[in-house]
């Protein structure tokens, strides 16, 4: 992208005539990235409060530990459903189209998720927790809409900007679970499931800052100045586009592999520590400071990680993805009793999280062109929850019939086709 302040206008279909030359870009950026941070931060707020309590919520309703990991299933079940739908409508649309709907459909899940715990339904409170889920869907769309304005030897640091942002809601949610719990006591609502009424809340408030703030939209900006600079058609910003365009670039597919693999091996971890802390007499106020302490890891470092992925390369940090996460699973699995050991893990984890995340998604974005970037975007955050959801399913079954030290075997052989693929690439760019 040029900085030339000769470049000329481009007029943005965004429902408003906003002439951008390239002299204006710098201010533009900041202003994209100021609204997308606090929406991250509300957005991470409305996330955390829930996924605290949902294992535990679905093993209340349900009556059975091996049904608990279907809470982790349906929360990652709602944004790989929403995934390529909203892709679609980002590609024709723009950015925040996707993220306002994503963030209402949050808002309404978390309302269904508090009916189904009030009238002891467990179909009901999976259908809530897909929903919920979209909401997820809004903060992981944010870190592409980070990057459609980046520079693209500051595109890592720019996703990994809007990723720690979610660090302030996330690390304060799990914390605020009690509170939220208190809050509903005299309406006749389940204490685990008051945390979804303030979600609820929160998620709305997210949706309006996006329709009324991020404006002009950051990736109809972006495309308007591709295609006055390069004359790309509208043909390739299809979904089968940018399927096909994974399918060309071995790069795009390792930068999948990726963030699939890191996102599934964290979900399914992290999803049944709550339940595993139970079992060694954890109550609700511990179990949130050990989710906190693994958010923090998840979101606080990712900085450090956008500004390795852009200094050291993208392969370099997978590398370091596949070996924090590795680390994170021997030791939470082999924690036993020691809590402080699990919460220790559980932070490693999300260390390794937010390398895979933050390096995978700015290579995925690397790796392909900018027509095609909003449909393999969405292919990613398809393929990542579709795995993760499979992943939280088979963590609950694994927990009830073998334990908790194998399901974080189990997770770290996840890993394996991710460290292959990234060997692979680093010895064919040596």
């Amino acid at each position: 992208m040029t900085n030339s302040p000769d470049a000329p206008d481009v007029a943005l279909s965004d429902g408003i005539s906003a002439p951008v030359t390239a002299a204006e870009l710098p201010a533009l950026r900041r202003r994209v990235q100021a609204v997308l941070i606090a929406t991250q931060i509300l957005g991470g707020l409305g996330i955390a409060i829930g996924v605290a309590l949902a294992a535990v919520l679905a093993k209340d309703v349900s009556g059975t530990e091996a049904l608990s990991g279907l809470a982790s299933t349906a929360t990652v079940a709602g944004p790989a459903l929403l995934a390529m739908p909203l892709a679609a409508l980002m590609a024709s649309r723009g950015r925040r189209a996707g993220l306002v709907l994503a963030y209402l459909l949050g808002a309404v899940g978390a309302v269904v998720v508090v009916v189904g715990a009030v009238v002891e339904s467990f179909p009901l409170l999976l259908l809530g927790l897909v929903g919920f889920g979209a909401g997820s869907s809004a903060n992981l769309a944010a870190r592409f809409a980070a990057a459609d304005l980046a520079e693209p030897d500051r595109r890592a640091r720019a996703i990994s900007t809007v990723v720690w942002a979610t660090t302030i809601g996330a690390v304060l949610g799990p914390n605020i679970a009690a509170p939220a719990g208190e809050s509903v006591s005299g309406l006749g609502i389940p204490a685990t499931a008051g945390p979804f009424v303030w979600a609820a809340g929160v998620f709305v408030v997210s949706a309006a800052v996006v329709a009324l703030l991020l404006r002009p939209d950051p990736l109809l900006t972006a495309r308007a100045l591709a295609d006055a600079g390069a004359g790309e058609q509208p043909e390739g910003r299809s979904l089968r586009a940018g399927m096909r365009a994974v399918r060309e670039s071995p790069r795009a597919r390792l930068a999948l592999v990726t963030v699939a693999a890191s996102h599934t091996a964290m979900v399914s971890i992290m999803s049944m520590t709550p339940v595993a802390l139970t079992h060694h007499g954890a109550d609700i106020q511990l179990i949130g400071l050990v989710i906190s302490g693994h958010i923090a890891g998840m979101y606080a470092f990712s900085p450090l990680m956008g500004w390795l992925s852009d200094r050291l390369g993208r392969l370099s940090v997978i590398g370091l993805a596949v070996g924090l996460i590795a680390v994170a699973a021997f030791i939470a699995g082999t924690a036993g009793a020691s809590h402080g050991r699990t919460a220790l893990g559980l932070f490693v984890l999300g260390l390794g999280w937010s390398a895979g995340l933050v390096s995978g998604s700015a290579l995925l974005t690397d790796s392909v062109p900018q027509a095609a970037r909003a449909a393999v975007q969405g292919l990613s955050d398809f393929v990542m929850n579709t795995a993760a959801g499979v992943g939280g399913l088979a963590a609950g079954l694994i927990v009830s019939q073998a334990g908790y030290g194998p399901l974080n075997a189990i997770a770290a052989c996840l890993l394996l086709p991710m460290a292959a693929l990234a060997v692979r690439g680093s010895l064919r760019k040596a």
